[in-house]
């Protein structure tokens, strides 16, 4: 999602009875390379043609990761994964910060926001676009760790195509461009957010060596005796234990989203 700009620090530019300008040969504009994102600091040269894609590169760390997680992700352990040294890596990305911009602009790269045929339609497109962001998230659990963290994703091409997108629906529906936006990031605050929560969930069972419902039978009865104190909450847990686990959890999304689209719908138009 794109980030809000920053407001200006007054205390760092000229003071407020200075007259004085700086004389444009004296002004240094940051070096991009020194924000340290992929997205920002220049290609390298290459003398000699690279063994290695950078799609190469991604493509095996996205698999890595998927398969061992974040921790296991290093660039030594992705280097012998490839049969290459660190050189090959180091020539698409300097660190491993960077490496993790873009298998996150990678997983984006996988959602699919739906071009509804008519205005009217808006709103089942929104929830197909959800409903495809959380699939991504549970499909790679370990982004739900470094989403935030690193870099400056929202400048990753794939995110960009995916705000856009996103902005287009909302638009075509009818909500002027800072509705849209608002709308866009309220959505993706409770699908990432629930999706996140339900990969860590996942990721702890994962570890476990559990599955859900063996995980939800075996505490049950503790879970029970602990929550006798509280009727609502016990009243709420007797309910929603009487499902099937994932089904549970897929409900819970669904009745949330269908409440955040009840709310944007009463901004539309506005």
């Amino acid at each position: 999602m794109p980030r809000a700009a920053q407001p200006t620090n007054p205390s760092t530019g000229p003071s407020a009875g200075s007259s004085a300008r700086p004389s444009k040969s004296s002004r240094k504009e940051p070096a991009l390379d020194a924000i340290g994102s992929v997205w920002t600091r220049p290609q390298r040269p290459r003398r000699d043609q690279p063994t290695l894609s950078r799609d190469q590169i991604v493509a095996e760390a996205v698999a890595l990761l998927d398969t061992d997680g974040i921790e296991a992700l290093s660039m030594r352990k992705l280097g012998t994964r490839l049969n290459a040294g660190a050189t090959s890596l180091y020539t698409h990305v300097s660190n491993k910060d960077e490496l993790i911009e873009l298998v996150v602009d990678e997983v984006y790269g996988e959602i699919r926001v739906p071009r509804p045929e008519s205005g009217t339609e808006w709103r089942a497109a929104a929830v197909e676009c959800g409903n495809n962001v959380r699939a991504a998230i549970l499909r790679h659990p370990w982004i739900a760790s470094v989403l935030g963290e690193v870099g400056m994703a929202h400048l990753g091409p794939n995110m960009m195509r995916l705000t856009e997108d996103t902005l287009e629906l909302f638009e075509s529906g009818g909500f002027s461009p800072q509705r849209a936006e608002v709308a866009l990031k309220t959505i993706w605050a409770y699908v990432i957010g629930t999706a996140a929560t339900e990969a860590a969930w996942l990721t702890m069972l994962a570890r476990s060596g559990q599955d859900e419902q063996e995980w939800a039978e075996r505490v049950a009865a503790v879970s029970e005796q602990a929550m006798e104190p509280f009727p609502r909450l016990r009243q709420l847990y007797a309910e929603q234990g009487a499902g099937a686990a994932d089904q549970t959890r897929r409900s819970n999304f669904d009745v949330g989203l269908d409440v955040i689209l009840d709310g944007l719908e009463a901004q539309r138009g506005a």
